[in-house]
């Protein structure tokens, strides 16, 4: 518990700190937003503010996470490097990607088959890696069946060792995929990322909390949980809300910085790292409510438009219709933190009857 607080409080403290200083030395460099010229014309008092914040938030996490680990004297998990290697290499595709739309003044970075080439060597490596490092009880990280609340009996390796390596390698793709463009989806308004990450990332700590609790390996029962390090991936949830709630401060409207693609990405992969480990990969849908809510909305209107030749939004994402509706920014993004608590707690409320049920 120790070691969850220490992360929690040091990430904060480490964005709450460190973003203004990397402020200042991005407006040194010039390096600042490009706002796209089709989006709502409101954004365009925008252009020049400082981006690739999502650094800082990474950088947090991995400062924080090694010293709860120092502070407590123990060792890092097998499933906590695995999540944070996730989060750093999906940071660094999104730092790229900033980095080409800053230096040559443009909205768009990456090609779409860049950005996805890397995402997926990223993730390839890590659902690889997953189904290793067994303990002294022989669980891995990871396993190839797909996850509610907990494992179901739908076995990704009924087809052989190989077979099953490669449909879990696909799913789990599939799942960083739509988690890490959800969020990257979403970040369009000040502070609408960086608030409902907040929140999913405070329900992954009281579920590998509670796992942890009520773990075969420390308190075997009809209905534990074979989560192999809850402990550690708590450490890694707090850390990860923890740098938000920092970089909020900074991200709020009006923003003094965007957390950019860097940011979406990273915190797209820690969420389906967390799932993953956790055995939670379809609650994720519900947990992550509102990043599902904006990416359908693309889906929705692109689908539309090449089929009907009509959209079904003034624009997509879903924040920007209620911005042309006529809504204030802050209105829409502190509405959408209402909607992405609420299924940030639906998604804990059927984690929780899950477990009451079974043992009643």
């Amino acid at each position: 518990m120790k070691g969850i607080l220490v992360g929690a409080a040091l990430s904060l403290l480490f964005a709450l700190l460190g973003t203004p200083m990397f402020i200042r030395f991005l407006v040194r460099r010039g390096y600042g937003q490009f706002i796209r010229d089709d989006g709502p014309t409101s954004h365009h008092t925008k252009r020049g503010t400082p981006t690739m914040g999502g650094a800082v938030i990474l950088g947090s996490v991995l400062l924080a996470y090694a010293s709860a680990h120092l502070f407590t004297l123990t060792m890092p998990s097998a499933s906590g490097l695995l999540v944070l290697f996730l989060m750093s290499g999906l940071g660094v595709v999104g730092f790229l990607d900033d980095f080409i739309k800053i230096t040559r003044q443009r909205s768009l970075g990456l090609r779409s088959s860049q950005k996805l080439a890397g995402q997926g060597l990223v993730g390839v490596l890590f659902a690889i890696l997953a189904l290793q490092f067994p303990n002294d009880m022989n669980r891995t990280p990871a396993v190839p069946f797909i996850s509610f609340l907990r494992d179901t009996h739908v076995n990704l390796a009924f087809a052989g060792t190989i077979s099953g390596v490669i449909l879990f390698i696909i799913w789990a793709n599939i799942m960083i995929a739509g988690t890490s463009n959800g969020v990257n989806l979403t970040d369009g308004l000040d502070g609408l990322a960086t608030g409902a990450s907040t929140m999913v990332f405070g329900a992954y700590v009281l579920i590998s909390l509670w796992t942890y609790n009520q773990n075969c390996q420390r308190n075997p029962g009809i209905k534990c949980y074979e989560v192999r390090d809850s402990q550690d991936l708590a450490i890694v949830a707090a850390a990860c809300m923890g740098a938000c709630f920092g970089f909020l401060w900074w991200n709020a409207s009006p923003a003094k910085i965007f957390m950019g693609d860097t940011g979406s990405l990273a915190l797209g992969g820690a969420l389906a790292g967390l799932a993953i480990c956790t055995r939670t990969e379809l609650l994720v849908i519900i947990l992550a409510g509102l990043f599902v809510l904006e990416a359908l909305s693309v889906i929705a209107q692109v689908a539309s438009f090449k089929l009907t030749g009509k959209r079904v939004l003034r624009m997509a994402p879903l924040h920007h219709h209620f911005e042309l509706l006529g809504w204030d920014e802050i209105t829409v993004t502190i509405r959408f933190w209402i909607i992405a608590g609420l299924f940030a707690a639906l998604g804990l409320s059927i984690f929780y009857a899950e477990w009451v049920v079974g043992s009643a």
